[in-house]
Order: structure tokens, then C-alpha cells, then sequence
């Protein structure tokens, strides 16, 4: 392909010769045949042609100062380009740029941007671009910005350019999207600070006024300062504090009385009041009280948002992780770059090292290396050999790899785990409900308290009354008490996404945390999933051992259940198999060349009396009988060890035979194991155990799971596991270590810690508060600075929860139980 029209032509490459160092241009270690090329007067190595041709080219366009300039190396450009005539379509344009004066603007990404030169080489490479009237280049956000002329060039050419020096071009999202999002961040700062301003001034001029103790300055002077603060103090009542003026609306349209009708409330009657008492040229007046209370409230405002934006980063990194583009290999084997969209299940697409995969499907070929830890946590790259699952959003490393598509768009685990999160923070756990309504009824008290305040003031010390009553009113504003669970739970579903634990219910941490007792599968959950088949058997010589083995594979090739990998190797042609059915608990059965099959247990199968191996038959007689051997994860010893440290008691539930969980049972850290549970008897188990007050969570991940996770009071699915069991979960792994369960079990203990202390801090500020301010012993500024630091310190505590925690020695101690939850 070639890489621009300054780039070097085929009789001009570099000599290939064997040479040792580094490259000029990306700084990487040399092959063995590097191509050497002549740059200013000296021999330069390059460990392909695509550096070469840049390096080339920089010379050429006379920016070889860029080499002079920067402190880090250029990223490697490699030997194939790739092909971006697509960022030229309509659609993707009308997507992600926008019109602007003299042609049209749009931002992409690079991960090649290494330091100020790269930048300083980018903006000066794009003004030679024939059309690119403007272009900029962030070297610390990886952001370009292109505007360009479509009568003059294509954006394929500039972006061509930035391709072929190393800076391979990613869109950045949607063009609107990130500008709504953008403004809406540049609002709430320019609420903040014209807060801020107007405060600081209204309190320089209030501090005049309270400073004239014996009532020396002269009235002119006086409503003087008194018109300028009301000057300085509306911009931050009705711009500033809009947001809590809408709330305020927004909660007496829907009947009821919420924390910002008070906020609101309070604000206005200050501001309204003193406006009255400067017309009038009354004693006092309160702007300073209404300005401070908007501003601080506003900081503590978006402190919270802050909070949530930590729980939901994981979810907007997961819609974010697919690229807006694939690389499909067309029949002839050509290949060519389409939108998302356009791919479709049976596709093959082509992932370069480096970028990320458009869809899930099975590799092809040669293994690869592909970093999930977005999807699973984990940072080292995971290996992966031909017909290996690959999933939408993770990086394939090392080289580049083929696959098979088997889902696109909304039908990927990326966007159903997005999806499950997107949920489950839509709707408001029963913690935050019980705070709501609590801070609705201290609302619903507080106003004829205050209304008392004010009669008996009036009668007792006139010119004081409206001042003690707006002081009460705003010291006890239940904003801290509103703030004490969302802000934690906010912050604690953050660092669950981060440790790889995704809540797709609402109440599932706080139910967590109060767990006693967990009830493990066994097949997938705490083996590896990859049971190995140790021998075939065919009694009575009525079937071929190959045969056998190939009926079975083809039974198990679409059950979802993890014993479907000791099959999958099966060196032989499939057979097709029709009308298959998984029958929990027992095993599957479906039709094979026009016989009917059964494969599983041995009383499922026909073989009589089960003795743990698996075997196939027709459901009257067997024939063959298949001996697999599970090993447990690697990290589920070390796991279990810290739950049992935590307090939890700890079930093995299988379906099973006996001498297969007892091997297991041995293994691991177990208060008991139960062989042979089908579904039904798993229930029972939870059953007997939240009988006995008990707080169960059940961890599992196959179709047979998916009753007891529901009937469970708290449920795990492991990642991998079927989508069914996912759907009856409260929370679902991104990966397949266990070590996220005692993690989470910390996490979630936090949690109830630091609600409980949020919880405290604002009831008892609130029941201090309130007397003093009945009593007059508050003034109305002073309220409001005491309101939003108690504001301000349950969020700062709840943020503590973001911080990573490991479990130890502070957290063994297991919470009261909860009454079990009713079954489903």
C-alpha cells in the first residue's frame, strides 16, 4: 500500500542489511536484516520500511528537528498502512465531525504521542497537507484536531499522513456526544466559579457592614454596599443555584418535599428578604448567608457527581472499548475497512497487534496474545490458540490475528455486561429509598418547626426573628443525610467495576456484605472450567470408541455447559446434531444421523446406577462412558482461605458424582460438599440454610445454576458462564478468578461501615444543629459554611471507598445477618 505521495517508491527503499541497535525513528530493537537509509549525511537503521519512509519524509518536508526536539521515541509504524477510505463515507463523517467555517472539523485519537515534539511534529506536518486549513495536537489527552476543506482533499489524505509518521488515527467518539459532555462539564465549572467570585466579594462587603458594631457609616453608604452585594449575589442565586431552583420545581410538581425545595427555599428567602430589607432600609440583611450556602452546596454538588462518575467510568470505558471500524476479509481474500455496523456473524475480520477487536467470535490460526483488562482486570495478556473464544473490546498483542465473527453490536458480552450495569444504576437501591424518604419527612418537620421559631421570635425580639428562622433553616438542610448513601454507593460501585465485579442489581453490595454463608458450583466456578478427558470406554465393544467421542461432541458442541471443553479437541469431522436439550441437573440429549442420544449421568443415560463418570447411551442401555478429571483454579485455595477468614461459612453444591466433588472437597478449604444436587436440591440447600437466618450467596455459572442464583439473597455469575445465569445474578465476574469474591466482600463491608458513620455524622449535626440555631446562637452565613462542610464530609468519606482494598486482618469480622429474602 502506499504510504502518501511524499513516501518512498519501490526502487528507492533502503538497503536491507544485517545490522545491530535500534531504530532512528521508533526507537525499537533492529531485526536481524534491518533497512538502512541516508539522512543527513549519515547512515540511518530502521527496523521497517513505514519508519524509513517517515523518516524520509520528515527530512524531505525539512522538520528533522522533530528528532532534536523530543525525549521519547515515535511510535513503530510497521510495513502495512492501513486503509482509511472509510473515514471519507458520509455517515461516519455526518457522525463524528461537524461543520465549521470553511469545511468541516473533527477530533480522533492516537496512542502514538509520546511527548511535546510529537505534537510540535503533528501540527506542522498537517499545515503542509494540501485542504487542512487548521489542525492541533494535544500530547497529553492523544487528541487531534482536523479541520479541512472537502472541495480541496479527502480526510483520508490528512489522516494518510498521520498514519505514515506513526500516528495511526482512532475516532474519538461521537462528535456530539463529547461535545454535550464537554459543555455540560464547562456549565457546572462556571457555576462553581462565578459562585465562588460572587461569594467572596458579597462576604468582603457583608464583613464592612458587620464591622460597623456602633452604627458610625453612613446610610448612603451603607445601601450602597447593600445594592452592590445584591448585584454581586443574583448571577449566583439564579445561575449558580439554578440547578437547585429546577430541583426544587421539579420535586413540588411531583407532590412531595425533597432536599432541594429546602436548599431553594432557603436560598431564595434570604435573597428576597434582603432585597426587601435594602428597599426599605431595614436592620439586616443575608445575601452573604444566601451566595455562601449556593456556593458551598455547589461544591459539595459536584463532589457527589464526582462520586458517581467514579461507579460509572467502568461502564462508559466498556461502550467505549469496541472500535468504530473493522478490517473484514472479502472471498477473495482482499481485505477492506467497514463501519461496525456492516459487520455479520460468520465474518471473518482482521485485528492488527495493537487495536482492539470489533466483535466477538473464535480465533483462526496461529494463537495470540489478547489483553482483556478492561473485561477482566487482568493486566497480563491472555493466550489464545485456534477455535478460543475472543471478545469484543479486549487488544490483541504480539501479532496480528484472524477470527471468526459470532456476534456484533448489542449481542457482544461487552455491550450485555454495559447493558446489565446500565440497569442496575438506573434504579435506586433500598438504602438510598429509606435516606430519601427520611430527609423528605425531617423536610416535612422542619417547616412548622420553623414556622414556631419564627412566631415565638417575633413575639420575644422582632428584628430578629426572620434571621434565626433562616438560620435554622438552612443549618438543618438534610443535605448530608441525602448525601450519606448515594454518595457512598456511588463511590463503592466504582471500585467493584475496578476489581472486576459488575452489580447488575440495585441491593446486591449491600446484601453482600451481610452474606454468612456461600454455596459454590463446582464445574466452572471452582475448577478451571477445562475438564480434560482421561479416558474413553465402551462396554460390550457395542460402539466405536472414535464414534463415541464424536456423538458427544457434537451433543455438547452448543450446551453452554462447561464440560462441552473436554470435546471441543475432538480430532474428527462433526457430525450434525438436531433438536438438542440440556436437562439440568442430568445432563443432554438431542438426535445424531436420526438417533436419539443421551450423554450425561449414567441413570440419564441408561447405564444404571451412577458412579460419577459421564456416559452415552439412549436412555435405556449405554454405551460408552467417558472419564474426565477437573482441577481447581489456581487462585480458588488462596480465595476460599480469606472467605473463611472473613467469617463466611463455605458449601460445595454439584451435580456431580461423589468421588469427583470429594477430589475437590479435598483440595480446597470446604465446610461441607454435597454430590449429585440438581437444581432443585441446590435450592433446597439455600432454603434450609436462610431458615436458619442465615445470608446466603450463591457463586456459580452454568443453565443449571440459574434457580438457585435467583432464590439465593445475594448471587455471582462467573463471567463465562451462560447468560441465563448471568440474567438471574445480582452481580457478574469480567473474568474468571475468584480472588474478586473476598475482594468484593471487603469492598462491601466498607461500604456498611462507611454509610453507618455518614449516617451518624448527619443525624447528629442535624440534631445538634437544630436547638442551636432555635436558639439563636447561629447566624445565617455561619449555617450555611456549617451546612455544606457536613455536606462536604460525608462525600469526602464515601470517596474513601474509591481507594483499592485488599482483604486483611481488619475485615474478617462477618456483619449481623439480614432476615432471608423471600423466594422468587
Amino acid at each position: 500500500m502506499s504510504v502518501g505521495p511524499a513516501s518512498l517508491s519501490a526502487a528507492s527503499l533502503p538497503a536491507s542489511v544485517a545490522v545491530a541497535g535500534t531504530c532512528h525513528h521508533c526507537g525499537e530493537a533492529l531485526p536481524t536484516h534491518a533497512c538502512v537509509q541516508e539522512l543527513d549525511g549519515q547512515a540511518r537503521a530502521f527496523c521497517c520500511q513505514g519508519c524509513a519512509a517517515a523518516a524520509e519524509w520528515i527530512a524531505r518536508a525539512e522538520l528533522d528537528g522533530y528528532y532534536r526536539l523530543r525525549n521519547a521515541n515515535a511510535g513503530r509504524v510497521g510495513d502495512e498502512l492501513p486503509d482509511l477510505s472509510v473515514w471519507d463515507r458520509s455517515d461516519v463523517q455526518a457522525e463524528h465531525s461537524r461543520v465549521v467555517e470553511g469545511g468541516r472539523e473533527i477530533t480522533v485519537l492516537t496512542d502514538g504521542m509520546r511527548c511535546a515534539a510529537c505534537a510540535w511534529l503533528i501540527d506542522r506536518a498537517m499545515a503542509r497537507e494540501p485542504g487542512v486549513t487548521d489542525a492541533t495536537a494535544n500530547a497529553v489527552t492523544g487528541r487531534i484536531r482536523i479541520t479541512w476543506d472537502p472541495a480541496r482533499t479527502t480526510l483520508s489524505a490528512p489522516l494518510q499522513r498521520l498514519a505514515m509518521l506513526g500516528y495511526r488515527p482512532y475516532l474519538a467518539g461521537s462528535e456530539a456526544l463529547e461535545r454535550e459532555r464537554v459543555r455540560d462539564r464547562r456549565r457546572w465549572l462556571l457555576r462553581l466559579g462565578i459562585a465562588g467570585l460572587g461569594t467572596l466579594q458579597a462576604m468582603m462587603l457583608a464583613e464592612a457592614l458587620y464591622l460597623d458594631f456602633d452604627n458610625t457609616m453612613p446610610v448612603a453608604t451603607r445601601d450602597f454596599f447593600r445594592w452592590l452585594t445584591f448585584l454581586l449575589s443574583t448571577p449566583v442565586v439564579f445561575y449558580s443555584g439554578w440547578p437547585f431552583i429546577a430541583g426544587a420545581m421539579r420535586e413540588l410538581r411531583e407532590r412531595r418535599l425533597g432536599m432541594d425545595v429546602l436548599v431553594a427555599g432557603s436560598a431564595l428567602l434570604a435573597y428576597f428578604a434582603s432585597l426587601f430589607e435594602t428597599i426599605r432600609g431595614g436592620e439586616h440583611v443575608w445575601y452573604d448567608a444566601a451566595v455562601m450556602f449556593v456556593f458551598l452546596l455547589l461544591a459539595a454538588r459536584m463532589l457527589e457527581q464526582r462520586a458517581r462518575s467514579v461507579a460509572s467510568a467502568q461502564v462508559d470505558a466498556l461502550a467505549r472499548a469496541r472500535p468504530a471500524f473493522a478490517t473484514r476479509e472479502r472471498d477473495d481474500g482482499g481485505r477492506e475497512t467497514v463501519p461496525l455496523s456492516a459487520l455479520r456473524a460468520g465474518d471473518i475480520a482482521c485485528v492488527a497487534a495493537g487495536e482492539s477487536v470489533p466483535a466477538d467470535g473464535r480465533l483462526l490460526g496461529e494463537e495470540a496474545w489478547f489483553e482483556e483488562a478492561l473485561l477482566t482486570g487482568e493486566a497480563a495478556p491472555v493466550r489464545k490458540v485456534d477455535g478460543d473464544a475472543v471478545y469484543a473490546g479486549t487488544v490483541c498483542r504480539e501479532r496480528p490475528a484472524r477470527l471468526r465473527v459470532t456476534c456484533t453490536g448489542p449481542a457482544t458480552r461487552i455491550s450485555q455486561l454495559a447493558r446489565l450495569v446500565e440497569q442496575a444504576q438506573a434504579h435506586r437501591p433500598a438504602l438510598a429509598r429509606v435516606a430519601d424518604r427520611l430527609a423528605s419527612r425531617f423536610v416535612l418537620f422542619l417547616l412548622p418547626v420553623a414556622l414556631l421559631v419564627f412566631i415565638g421570635w417575633r413575639y420575644h425580639e422582632p428584628a430578629r426573628a426572620l434571621e434565626v428562622t433562616l438560620a435554622l433553616l438552612v443549618i438543618s438542610c438534610p443535605c448530608a443525610l441525602s448525601l450519606a448513601v448515594p454518595a457512598a454507593l456511588a463511590a463503592a460501585h466504582g471500585a467493584l467495576a475496578r476489581i472486576g465485579l459488575l452489580a447488575v442489581r440495585p441491593d446486591a453490595l449491600d446484601t453482600l456484605g451481610r452474606a454468612t454463608d456461600i454455596v459454590f458450583d463446582k464445574t466452572g466456578t471452582l475448577s478451571d472450567g477445562r475438564p480434560v478427558l482421561a479416558a474413553v470406554e465402551t462396554p460390550g465393544n457395542l460402539i466405536h470408541p472414535d464414534l463415541a467421542l464424536r456423538i458427544a461432541a457434537a451433543l455438547e458442541r452448543d450446551s453452554g455447559h462447561p464440560l462441552a471443553n473436554a470435546f471441543a479437541r475432538v480430532d474428527a469431522s462433526p457430525l450434525p446434531a438436531t433438536q438438542v436439550e440440556t436437562v439440568p441437573g442430568r445432563g443432554v440429549q438431542g438426535q445424531v444421523e436420526g438417533r436419539t442420544w443421551r450423554l450425561g449421568r449414567a441413570d440419564f443415560a441408561g447405564a444404571g446406577e451412577d458412579d460419577g463418570a459421564l456416559w452415552l447411551g439412549d436412555g435405556t442401555s449405554a454405551c460408552a462412558r467417558f472419564v474426565l478429571e477437573e482441577r481447581a483454579r489456581d487462585d480458588a485455595p488462596a480465595a476460599l482461605a480469606q472467605l473463611r477468614a472473613q467469617g463466611l461459612h463455605l458449601h460445595l453444591a454439584s451435580g456431580d458424582g461423589a468421588a469427583a466433588v470429594a477430589r475437590m472437597a479435598m483440595s480446597l478449604p470446604l465446610d461441607e460438599a454435597h454430590a449429585r444436587q440438581v437444581p432443585e436440591d441446590k435450592l433446597a440447600l439455600v432454603r434450609r440454610l436462610q431458615a436458619q437466618g442465615r445470608v446466603v450467596a450463591m457463586v456459580g455459572d452454568g443453565l443449571n445454576d440459574a434457580p438457585v442464583l435467583a432464590g439465593a439473597d445475594v448471587s455471582i455469575a462467573m463471567g463465562e458462564g451462560a447468560p441465563l445465569a448471568h440474567r438471574a445474578a445480582d452481580m457478574v465476574t469480567t473474568g474468571g478468578t475468584l480472588q474478586r469474591i473476598p475482594e468484593a466482600i471487603v469492598l462491601a463491608r466498607q461500604t456498611h461501615r462507611i454509610i453507618r458513620q455518614n449516617l451518624a455524622w448527619a443525624g447528629g449535626y442535624n440534631l445538634l444543629a437544630l436547638p442551636l440555631a432555635a436558639a439563636g446562637l447561629v447566624t445565617p452565613w455561619l449555617a450555611a459554611l456549617g451546612m455544606a462542610l457536613s455536606s462536604l464530609a460525608v462525600t469526602l468519606n464515601a470517596l474513601r471507598l474509591a481507594r483499592p482494598t485488599k482483604p486483611s486482618a481488619h475485615t474478617l469480622v462477618p456483619s449481623a445477618p439480614l432476615p432471608a429474602k423471600e423466594a422468587p
